[in-house]
């Protein structure tokens, strides 16, 4: 209705002015004009280009202008303005439709290279956050994945150097690797070995701008099923300790090893970290986009200051979520630099007293199953007892 008020305005202006020599007839182009800004419809504008023409020519009818030539270059006007009107919005429409289209291409990519990570992984909870530093992008040159194998939960997290599409082909060759590689490599600094020599194939593969200068910092985490975090760094900011109500503590490497990329793969040997978790232990793993994050004077984002201040919740995603809002807070506005989180919680799940009876709803079949470990060490199972094809328990 707004182009319809502006006419409507027009009109009474022009009644109310009680001047025979002036006229509010040039005025009425604002009607196609607001017409093209509040519609999406191609047609919107031409209708109310042709109420306007006609409200033209009863408005100069009323001040006796029919003959003059502001009448004729008020009409011309808004014709012109109705036609551009019209266009405007069609190529707004195809320019929205081409975004859309963009968006989905980059969820889908997203989907395939930053995979959803679920909220528990064996007795691990754990939580993601990612913000691309590019306006329309979900995905750019941050890394991170959580899986589960036979060693453990193993967690990575990495930044590729640079921005734009060779960032992501070289993050998509760490993260395929690393999926790979954590299912097979029982040492975890051999993982990061592993990772070394797929991306220096990688790296010789792609052939876009910068590869020469390219190289990827990460950190790996991996949770073993005996109560015991191993951490191994390469050239990435150590992940964060949160242990009860003691100070953060840094997960610094006993000695500094160089992001992947900068020495041959057969060179990278990094130290293996070891500590001993409790329950409860939270690690933040995170990017430089976090730290670096500048305020309007250029000081950077205290991570290890304000993180207690943002631990208030249990859960890991609020964790996540309110500690991105005080970076924003912090900087004031959109984020420079893609910015990636990953949060790990040790919460081992109890088992179920062998005496204990679940509760079954009937109809429903017998309990889940659920792991624990004996006392010498081999893994089992609490709950319904597993049947033979015949239906017998063995």
């Amino acid at each position: 209705m707004l182009p319809f008020l502006g006419i409507a305005l027009v009109l009474a202006l022009d009644h109310s002015s009680g001047n025979p020599d002036v006229t509010f007839e040039p005025a009425l182009t604002a009607g196609p004009a607001l017409a093209a800004v509040v519609t999406s419809r191609t047609w919107y504008p031409l209708a109310v280009g042709a109420v306007t023409v006609g409200a033209a020519f009863g408005l100069a009818a009323y001040d006796d202008t029919l003959g003059e030539s502001v009448h004729s270059a008020s009409v011309f006007a808004i014709v012109l303005i109705t036609v551009i009107g019209a266009t405007s919005v069609l190529l707004r429409n195809r320019q929205q439709k081409a975004l859309a289209d963009a968006r989905l291409v980059s969820e889908v990519a997203q989907r395939v290279l930053l995979r959803s990570i679920p909220a528990r992984i064996g007795p691990v909870r754990t939580a993601v956050h990612y913000a691309a530093a590019a306006a329309h992008a979900r995905i750019g040159g941050d890394l991170y994945e959580v899986v589960q194998t036979r060693y453990g939960v193993r967690a990575v997290i990495g930044d590729v150097r640079g921005k734009g599409l060779g960032a992501v082909e070289t993050a998509a060759a760490v993260l395929g690797a690393f999926r790979e590689a954590a299912h097979q490599e029982p040492q975890l600094d051999r993982v990061a070995g592993w990772l070394a020599d797929s991306l220096h194939r990688a790296l010789h593969e792609n052939d876009h701008e910068g590869t020469e200068e390219e190289f990827v910092t990460l950190a790996l985490v991996s949770v073993r099923p005996d109560r015991v975090a191993e951490i191994v760094n390469c050239g990435h900011p150590s992940p964060l300790l949160l242990r009860g109500g003691r100070p953060v503590q840094a997960l610094d490497p006993a000695w500094p090893v160089p992001p992947l990329g900068v020495l041959e793969p057969d060179e990278v040997a990094p130290p293996v970290l070891e500590l001993p978790l409790q329950d409860g232990d939270r690690m933040l793993l995170f990017t430089d986009g976090v730290i670096e994050a500048r305020d309007r004077w250029g000081g950077f984002y205290p991570l290890a200051e304000r993180l207690p201040d943002c631990a208030t919740s249990d859960d890991p995603a609020q964790l996540l979520d309110r500690l991105h809002q005080d970076v924003r807070r912090h900087v004031g506005r959109q984020l420079g630099d893609d910015a990636a989180m990953l949060l790990l919680q040790y919460a081992p799940l109890l088992p179920r007293p062998a005496g204990e009876a679940a509760d079954c709803p009937a109809g429903l079949g017998p309990p889940p199953s659920v792991p624990f470990r004996n006392g010498d060490g081999r893994f089992g199972f609490i709950g319904h007892p597993r049947r033979s094809p015949i239906g017998r328990p063995h």
